[in-house]
């Protein structure tokens, strides 16, 4: 698209946010996630959700539960179609009809239900539902329209990775496998529903793998670094804009400049792993902060490429979830701990002055390690759980066990707290670059301390 039509598509895009912005509000929402123990009731979080003003609440499910609990609030809801349902409603108008009137018309208009997202992140995961996802969406919105419902929209959740490029955001494109084939396709029906993209879209995760090229202070919102793309001329004051704006561009090329944009999730870590760099409360909080004076500000400030355009915007998340596997990040997003106390003082509604906060703990993370980390055995860690883990393992091959054999220098103590964390300790070292993790199931914590003893050498991993 030349810069001569982008510019007209912006100057399009924003003569419809007035007739547009009625049916959309500024209030930010929250994602529902519940992969974790001891977790607060259902009936707690939604009493706990309305205290903090939360606008929004997309769920992972559709859990009758919850729905039938948020009737009579004004909260609007977003519930989900698991991903392994998406071939069989696909395939069938009548376990479309079936889902619909299991999980919308049993609850609404009481619950105020406003999307049903088909899937989480779809174009991420297992290519052979690809085909079927589109087909689905149609399925869902034909029984909604069989029964006269208008303002339940339809749209799936997709991370930033369906982008081949993003960067400058004028160079936003779709994958090419799936640009035509699925992205097309898509990109219709949105349109013709007039539903919204949504975008999983994290700077945190931007930044952190390139944390050297990408200033932090423009991952955080804090307005002292500038890029401009030079082929449009649109000058960027953070990272969450461009990743935004690349969509759009990605859209436009695919002739569709007007489809409005949800931010299904984002959001930044307050704790991980020693090599997980800016992971932290101050950065979380500042991230957060700004992101809810940015997404809440009236007359609403829109993108670059969409000045002006009111964008709806989920956190994630509500709590900590300490069941998710992989590093320490992944169970650290929330704004509230898993005992449902808040992590950091935050206001949901934007109205809270930034200057009114108390001073953050201070960030001591932000430059990423250099060094060796070992991986042992977690504080109060149970030790028939660590016999499985341990002998998991070893079964992976490489000698990763072949020191704890008896006789080898790493066979005394005999002992499986001892045996386990030499095991751990081998098995990230052999397997880190295919993906392994320091974690077992929550049996396992980063050390920077070594933990050998006498002639048994812990293998490491260098930063």
């Amino acid at each position: 698209m030349s810069t001569m039509a982008a510019l007209l598509a912006t100057i399009l895009f924003s003569s419809l946010i007035a007739v547009f912005s009625a049916d959309i509000s500024s209030k930010i929402g929250v994602n529902y996630g519940r992969k974790g123990v001891n977790l607060p009731s259902p009936y707690r979080t939604i009493e706990t959700v309305r205290s903090m003003n939360v606008g929004r609440m997309k769920l992972y499910d559709s859990d009758h539960e919850i729905l039938k609990l948020l009737s009579g609030t004004n909260i609007h809801v977003s519930t989900m179609i698991p991903n392994n349902d998406i071939i069989r409603i696909a395939s069938s108008q009548a376990a479309a009809e079936q889902w619909v009137q299991s999980n919308v018309l049993n609850f609404y208009p009481d619950t105020m239900i406003r999307f049903v997202l088909v899937g989480n992140e779809v174009l991420s995961h297992d290519r052979r539902i690809w085909p079927s996802l589109v087909p689905a969406m149609r399925r869902i919105k034909n029984s909604l329209n069989a029964h006269d419902i208008k303002n339940i929209k339809v749209s799936t959740p997709l991370a930033m990775d369906v982008l081949q490029s993003t960067f400058p955001p004028s160079s936003g494109e779709f994958r090419s496998d799936i640009r035509d084939t699925v992205m097309a396709p898509f990109l219709g029906f949105l349109n013709g529903t007039k539903s919204f993209f949504f975008i999983d879209a994290y700077p945190y995760l931007a930044w952190s793998t390139n944390s050297r090229n990408i200033s932090l202070d423009f991952a955080l919102f804090r307005g002292r670094v500038n890029q401009t793309d030079h082929k449009t001329g649109l000058v960027y004051t953070n990272l969450l804009d461009q990743m935004l704006d690349s969509v759009i561009f990605a859209m436009r090329k695919l002739g569709y400049p007007g489809i409005r944009l949800t931010i299904g999730e984002t959001g930044w870590p307050t704790a991980g792993d020693a090599d997980q760099v800016g992971a932290n409360i101050n950065n979380a909080a500042t991230y957060n902060r700004k992101l809810i004076q940015k997404m809440t500000a009236k007359p609403a400030l829109g993108t670059p490429a969409r000045p002006g355009a009111v964008i709806p915007t989920f956190i994630f998340s509500l709590y900590d979830e300490n069941q998710k596997p992989g590093p320490t990040t992944e169970r650290h997003w929330g704004l509230l701990r898993s005992n449902g106390m808040l992590v950091y003082d935050i206001d949901i509604t934007g109205r809270r002055p930034l200057s009114s906060y108390k001073p953050l703990p201070a960030a001591r993370n932000n430059v990423a390690y250099r060094g060796k980390l070992w991986c042992e055995v977690a504080p109060g860690a149970d030790a028939s759980n660590l016999t499985s883990a341990l002998a998991y393992a070893c079964r992976q091959g490489n000698q990763t066990c072949a020191a704890l054999s008896p006789g080898q220098p790493c066979y005394e103590p005999v002992s499986v707290f001892w045996h386990a964390s030499y095991a751990f300790s081998s098995y990230w070292s052999k397997f880190r670059k295919q993906g392994a993790t320091c974690y077992f199931n929550g049996l396992a914590r980063q050390t920077r301390s070594n933990p050998s003893r006498g002639h048994c050498n812990f293998p490491s991993v260098t930063l």
